[in-house]
């Protein structure tokens, strides 16, 4: 006999969930309502329990909460522990991400490329770690400038302007981890020079 999963049961529990994630990240309604485009009023139905959870409406509030959607429906844990994500491309680089679930400790390994920019560094809240695999990286910080190679590894607060890139002509791979704060969007540390 197959053991289905109690769909009202599954549903019932999406409300409560919503709301402790919504609290544990310190967000508002009227926040979520701004990052996900979903009125106050359906948001706050969702989680009462007076709106039932539809596919349309849990899929902007996983993404705006960057979390898997299975962790809003508290779906079974999945048994094949191996990562499968697909590379991103930006800025000259390549990272692949080594962790799925957004939020949380966030690791990727980063092939950089952009050879020859000049460095521009941003700023955003958090802390990471970078550890070179291969080739030299660059790493600017604050009045720092350094050049690091294989096996070595740099940590720093990110509040402090900070770029790095490959030295030379050879792309540099290296790890990179930070919390999930440092999943928000950089801001120039100083304006570009005309």
């Amino acid at each position: 006999m197959d053991e289905e999963p109690d769909l009202d049961g599954v549903l019932n529990g999406v409300g409560p969930r919503l709301r402790t994630l919504r609290k544990e990240r310190g967000a508002t309604l009227a926040a979520l309502c701004e990052a996900t485009g979903i009125s106050v009023s359906t948001l706050s139905r969702l989680e009462s329990g007076g709106r039932r959870p539809t596919l349309e409406l849990l899929l902007p509030i996983a993404r705006a909460h960057q979390v898997p959607l299975d962790e809003l429906v508290g779906a079974p844990p999945v048994g094949d522990p191996r990562v499968r994500t697909k590379p991103i491309e930006r800025g000259g680089q390549t990272y692949l991400p080594l962790t799925r679930q957004p939020g949380g400790l966030q690791a990727f390994k980063v092939i950089s490329r952009r050879y020859g920019e000049e460095p521009e560094p941003r700023t955003h809240e958090g802390y990471e770690w970078l550890y070179v695999l291969s080739g030299r990286l660059r790493v600017v910080l604050g009045p720092h400038d350094l050049e690091i190679g294989p096996g070595e590894a740099v940590e720093f607060d990110t509040r402090v302007p900070h770029w790095f890139g490959p030295v030379g002509e050879a792309p540099a791979e290296f790890l990179s981890l930070f919390g999930p704060q440092g999943e928000r969007m950089h801001v120039r540390a100083r304006p570009k020079s005309g």
